[in-house]
């Protein structure tokens, strides 16, 4: 009995250990004022929390991703639900992959970065637009021309803060291009 209760304190420090190391590193990078190029989920590293990228664009709604079909692109892992969304994603990252890194766009517009949320996004233009909250996802969708623009604009300047080399250039969605499908993820 004694043994059991000393290995579950035993596991219960490792594992707070380990969260709190996470916690610290990730709070060391933003206290350094660097950000990732590519937003990821501080404990596993995944871009997305882990949702499959192109099912945006090809479900109702997003599908979570599995590490059986990851593929590692621009230095971060990214999960897909199934192999041919991987294979798809492969040929035209650009394409599928959230605009800005995955940092919340109306943020962005702000002259700030901000990590979106994967569960709260706009499909606008044939692109994927990530938002920090459903205020801000509608706020865009006011303005979605002004937004991108503005975004855009200051992505240049605030990307330079990022630790990593910088992603990819990411093809921006054509210019005057406003249609917009909103979306948000219901909470499991």
């Amino acid at each position: 009995m004694m043994r059991q209760i000393h290995r579950r304190n035993l596991t219960i420090c490792v594992a707070t250990l380990a969260l709190l190391s996470a916690a610290l590193l990730a709070a060391q990078v933003r206290a350094d004022g660097l950000a990732p190029a590519i937003v990821r989920d501080p404990l596993t590293g995944v871009a997305l929390d882990g949702i499959d990228p192109v099912s945006y664009f090809t479900e109702p709604a997003p599908q979570q991703g599995l590490p059986d079909f990851e593929y590692d692109w621009s230095g971060v892992p990214w999960y897909f639900a199934n192999g041919a969304d991987r294979d798809v994603f492969i040929r035209a990252p650009e394409v599928y992959a959230p605009q800005f890194g995955g940092h919340a766009t109306m943020a962005l517009a702000q002259g700030f970065l901000s990590d979106g949320n994967p569960k709260i996004y706009v499909l606008a233009a044939k692109r994927l637009y990530l938002f920090y909250s459903t205020g801000n996802r509608d706020a865009f969708l006011a303005a979605p021309a002004a937004s991108i623009k503005s975004a855009r604009a200051n992505w240049a300047q605030l990307s330079k803060q990022f630790a990593a080399s910088p992603a990819p250039a990411l093809p921006l969605s054509p210019p005057g291009a406003t249609a917009a499908k909103p979306g948000v993820t219901p909470a499991p």
